[in-house]
This record gives C-alpha cells, sequence and structure tokens, in this order.
C-alpha cells in the first residue's frame, strides 16, 4: 500500500508543478506587448528526505530568460527614446504555446498516473474484503 502511496504523490507532485509552469506561461503570454518585460522560466527541483529521492519534484525558483530584449523603433511611444527606440518584450508566442502544450500534456500524463493508482488501491480494497 505504501507504493501507491507514494506513485499518488509523485502524481499530485508533478501536477501540481506543471500547473505552476502554465501559470508562469500564461503569464507570459500576458504580457507579450509590454515594454521591457523578460519571460519567465520555471524551474523543476526532486524533492529529498534524508538525502533520498522521495520521486516527487516541486516547483523551483522562477528565473528570468536573459536573451537580449528587441529595440522597437516607434518615435510616438511614451517610453522611446531620443533616437525613437523602446525596449520590447522577448516573449516569443510560438515557444509559449510549445511551452504550454508540453506542460498540458504532462499533466495528463500524471493525472492517468494518479488515476492508475487509484483504481489499483480500489481493486486491491475489493480484494481484501473478499
Amino acid at each position: 500500500m505504501n507504493d501507491l502511496k507514494a506513485s499518488v504523490a509523485a502524481a499530485a507532485s508533478g501536477m501540481q508543478s506543471q500547473a505552476n509552469r502554465l501559470r508562469h506561461v500564461s503569464e507570459n503570454i500576458a504580457n507579450t506587448d509590454t515594454p521591457g518585460y523578460r519571460r519567465k522560466l520555471a524551474s523543476f527541483e526532486a524533492v529529498m528526505d534524508g538525502g533520498q529521492a522521495t520521486g516527487t519534484v516541486r516547483s523551483g525558483r522562477v528565473s528570468l530568460d536573459q536573451t537580449a530584449l528587441p529595440m522597437i523603433y516607434d518615435p510616438a511611444h511614451p517610453m522611446a527614446d531620443e533616437t525613437g527606440h523602446y525596449q520590447g518584450s522577448n516573449v516569443d508566442l510560438v515557444i509559449e504555446i510549445a511551452d504550454a502544450r508540453e506542460a498540458q500534456r504532462s499533466y495528463d500524463a500524471n493525472l492517468k498516473m494518479f488515476d492508475q493508482a487509484r483504481q489499483m488501491s480500489r481493486s486491491l480494497l475489493e480484494l481484501l474484503r473478499r
């Protein structure tokens, strides 16, 4: 029964981490046109207990993408400098959509693992009742 509990914990931690990743992706998409906005990157860490890996993960520190911000020419923009340029966002919608799809598929895989462990525990309880 302990293995089933561990698999449910691993699936739940994976779903939580992917949900956090999706939150950052949606923030990136929402700020695509925000001048000076840097893309947020989510990371994951393995959870350790007494130096041993537990099989679960958690969201790590959020970092900002350090790629150069594009210079956009628009002399009418309020943030434009004397040359008519301002810093745009380094968010690429194609990359964000791909990241969102990957996070969604990882979430779905963890959900299936969670459901499978739940069905296995239900089957085990049925066998023990007999």
